[in-house]
């Protein structure tokens, strides 16, 4: 049997991930079954499942992908610019819809929690750096703690996010994402 290169397997799961993301976004989280994968994807559950052991590890490898670029992000722009690229252009967001129902899911499943805590500490990790960098920079506020600052943002990005899944217009947005971005700076 011939060995199948590391390119071509890198290529097979890049498919599946894409396919994934599209089914997610417009099934959500539960709607999203494995049929309905296999046919976003083009492949067969066996090559679906080959990569991924299974819905869960396929919908955590997407969350893990969207944290490592979105904390790419955070670190060198922050948490606000982060925002500003979902707002830009949501459709590269677009599978977030689902945080409805991965809220439900950190509620009621340990194991899912568990993991998707773990693919959320790298963006929380550079966020923090990021606002004590502009902490010790003398750029933000020095009056509430960093972690206040951190919290507020993420309930920022989160009703952001479910905004944009409600399908609510943003006119408006980029407008409020100024004063958010100017509410953790110190005043001018």
């Amino acid at each position: 049997m011939p060995k199948v290169s590391d390119d071509r397997l890198a290529a097979r799961r890049r498919e599946i991930l894409d396919g994934a993301r599209r089914c997610f976004a417009e099934y959500g989280y539960d709607g999203a079954t494995v049929s309905r994968i296999e046919k976003a994807t083009g492949l067969s559950r066996g090559a679906i499942f080959h990569h991924y052991k299974d819905k869960e590890a396929l919908f955590l490898a997407l969350a893990h992908e969207d944290t490592e670029r979105m904390a790419d992000v955070a670190a060198e722009q922050g948490l606000v610019q982060v925002m500003r690229n979902v707002l830009a252009d949501p459709d590269d967001f677009d599978w977030l819809a689902t945080r409805l129902e991965i809220a439900r899911k950190l509620r009621t499943d340990d194991s899912f929690r568990a993991a998707w805590l773990a693919h959320s500490a790298e963006l929380e990790a550079a966020t923090h750096a990021r606002l004590e960098r502009g902490r010790e920079a003398g750029r933000l506020r020095n009056d509430v703690p960093t972690d206040v600052l951190q919290s507020y943002l993420d309930l920022v990005l989160d009703g952001l996010i479910t905004r944009l899944a409600s399908g609510q217009p943003t006119d408006d947005l980029t407008a409020v994402l100024d004063l958010v971005e100017e509410s953790v700076r110190i005043g001018r």
